[in-house]
């Protein structure tokens, strides 16, 4: 019967991947089954399940929501199954501290055996009832005998060298002894009586409950301060917010107007062109009349048959011949147009550079350039600054420049400009928090940044390119629902096993997969093509990962970082914390890793390549690209970088 039970047991351990919820790979919990046969925690299923209704696992589309009822056969298979799991491993123990308390056993007399004892002799090491206590009640000789109530472990509490009661505790051991120990093994140890040792031991762990208790309340206190600075925290947020929409409104406006300006400066050049224009029009049409007049009498007299009367007329040119027609130069290239299109232009390019520094970067740069108005007089140049006028020599007026740039004295646009900035300033300065130096709040902003100070133009997708690196799946690591392609470069994921060999570098539990070729030192970049934003992860990890339990899972370690997309959700992950991101929805990943820096930065690759989130941590060993594809018919390619 017990190789029976072994048997039984082992047939059952063997279950433990069918016994697992493909969501969570943990152990079923409360199990529900949907209509296309797949079985999941019922909690893990109802967090998949928000706009749409569909398996997780083989992605079957429910027009209404499935009724779910628990599972109660599979239950129980998994309740024997985590019972049996706590005797494989804790010996059995586990499993008997999981049984409900048995009820005490009635203590028999140890005489008759069939009646219940009234009490226990403790010299006599007995228990008797009511009738075979007599003797121990009427008796003088059995006077000196201690009496108790019913001892049911009277055995445990026997001596196994000496055989007799043990009435003593040795406090330097921490056990019960008898008399004869105290007299030999623990001879010289100091002892009590065990009423008197409950006594202390009830009174220690008051005073630890005291403490708890203390301990409790000040981190329900601590939750309380932290939850009044997270509203803070919020209302803080909406009104930076609302006074930086209310700055970037002002320079729109700003700009719309300078905008009108410079249309109507075009709009006037035109409407005084085509004012010359049309008078000219109508004088040289004027003088084409005259013309034809005078030729029309030339006509009149070549056509005169009579030669005396032909000659004695006359005719004179009109005045009109006089003026030689001619087609004026009317352009828009006036000084007001021309100078308006070269601000523009400036101010464009100017932004343009500007906007390309990261945002900590862009006040010193401003305050750098010698053509740009300080705000604050008090700010000192971060640079040298140029060459100051002498006080006795006096400004000569200044022409036009050719090409207008961004000047006080030429652009009055320029003075909006620093009128903004200084706006953004003060409004910065009115934000700071009081009795911080600004130093330390430089530094904040400095570690909390997720864009690569030394990459100064990270948007720019051509200068990641120059760290690009060519990849290849490992298929010794590719689970067997992964299926690998195209020369390993694409990996694709369905419900049937691919039959790869058995080897210690192969994940087991999770459908993921590593590429074969690890990094220690350098920058190196990759881009990868995503199928759906849908239960896929992209992450790094060490080859020491675990590869064949739950926590093998990319960011559910220590050895490991990922984001993933569950449904509709973008989480950053690693060591099983979890930090939830705006999700850009991306269709093309790019990977920055700067293995000098200890940073991994992710990029959503479109015109450019927007970075999205990044890792700081410190390489204990080489890195290798890792990845997580879970639905059906998923896939994830590397790209060739060209």
């Amino acid at each position: 019967m017990m190789a029976e039970a072994d048997d039984s047991g082992f047939s059952l351990m063997s279950l433990e991947d069918e016994l697992t919820c493909s969501i969570c790979l943990s152990t079923f919990d409360c199990p529900v089954t949907i209509p296309c046969g797949h079985n999941f925690c019922q909690n893990c299923l109802l967090a998949t399940w928000k706009d749409s209704y569909s398996c997780p696992q083989c992605r079957t589309l429910f027009a209404t929501r499935p009724e779910l009822k628990k599972n109660t056969v599979l239950s129980t298979v998994v309740e024997t199954f985590r019972v049996r799991s706590n005797k494989t491993e804790g010996g059995g123990g586990a499993a008997a501290a999981s049984k409900p308390e048995k009820k005490r056993d009635v203590v028999r007399c140890d005489t008759c055996m069939e009646a219940e004892a009234a009490q226990t002799c403790l010299t006599c090491m007995a228990s008797f009832c009511e009738e075979h206590l007599r003797p121990h009640r009427e008796n003088p000789i059995f006077r000196l005998h201690q009496l108790s109530p019913p001892v049911g472990d009277l055995m445990e509490r026997i001596c196994t060298d000496h055989h007799k009661l043990m009435e003593l505790f040795c406090s330097q051991h921490q056990r019960p002894i008898c008399s004869l120990c105290l007299q030999q093994v623990h001879k010289g140890c100091s002892f009590t009586s065990p009423e008197e040792q409950r006594s202390k031991k009830e009174v220690d762990l008051r005073e630890k409950l005291v403490f708890l208790d203390g301990k409790l309340s000040k981190n329900e206190s601590v939750i309380s301060q932290m939850r009044v600075m997270q509203n803070k925290l919020r209302e803080s947020a909406i009104h930076r917010k609302s006074a930086l929409s209310a700055g970037y409104q002002q320079m729109r406006d700003m700009m719309t107007r300078e905008e009108g300006d410079a249309l109507k400066a075009i709009d006037k050049e035109v409407e005084t062109g085509e004012t010359k224009i049309r008078g000219l029009i109508s004088k040289f049409s004027e003088n084409v009349d005259n013309i034809g007049k005078a030729k029309e009498e030339i006509f009149c007299l070549l056509g005169q048959s009579q030669t005396l009367a032909f000659l004695q007329t006359s005719f004179n040119l009109p005045q009109a011949v006089s003026y030689d027609p001619y087609s004026p130069r009317i352009t828009l290239d006036s000084k007001k147009v021309v100078q308006s299109e070269a601000f523009a232009l400036t101010l464009k390019n100017y932004l343009t550079e500007l906007l390309k520094q990261p945002v900590e970067a862009r006040i010193p740069k401003l305050i750098a350039d010698p053509s740009f108005p300080l705000p604050n007089p008090r700010l000192p140049r971060s640079h040298s600054p140029a060459p100051q006028a002498k006080p006795a020599q006096k400004k000569k007026p200044q022409k036009a420049p050719k090409n207008p740039s961004l000047t006080t004295e030429t652009n009055p646009g320029n003075k909006k400009l620093g009128k903004s900035i200084e706006n953004l300033m003060e409004f910065g300065v009115k934000e700071k928090p009081r009795g911080r130096p600004a130093a330390a709040e430089n530094k904040e902003v400095t570690e909390t940044t997720d864009i690569p100070s030394e990459i100064s133009s990270a948007e720019k997708r051509s200068d990641l390119m120059k760290y690009g690196t060519v990849l290849n799946f490992d298929q010794r690591t590719a689970h067997k629902r992964i299926e690998l392609s195209e020369n390993f470069t694409k990996a694709s994921v369905s419900d049937e096993h691919t039959n790869y060999p058995d080897c210690p570098e192969r994940f087991a539990v999770c459908s993921q997969v590593m590429a074969s070729k690890g990094f220690s030192a350098g920058r190196h970049y990759w881009e990868v093509r995503l199928s759906s934003n849908n239960f896929i992860g992209i992450g790094l990890a060490y080859s020491s990962i675990d590869r064949k339990g739950p926590t093998s899972r990319l960011g559910r370690n220590s050895k490991s970082w990922c984001v993933e997309w569950f449904n509709v959700k973008l989480s950053a992950w690693h060591n099983s914390s979890e930090a939830v991101l705006v999700n850009p929805n991306p269709k093309r990943v790019g990977v920055l890793l700067d293995c000098e820096e200890g940073r991994a930065t992710f990029y959503n690759v479109a015109d450019r390549a927007y970075p999205f989130h990044s890792f700081s941590f410190q390489f204990a060993e080489a890195v290798y690209p890792a990845f997580w594809i879970f639905s059906s018919g998923s896939y994830i390619t590397l790209c060739k970088l060209q």
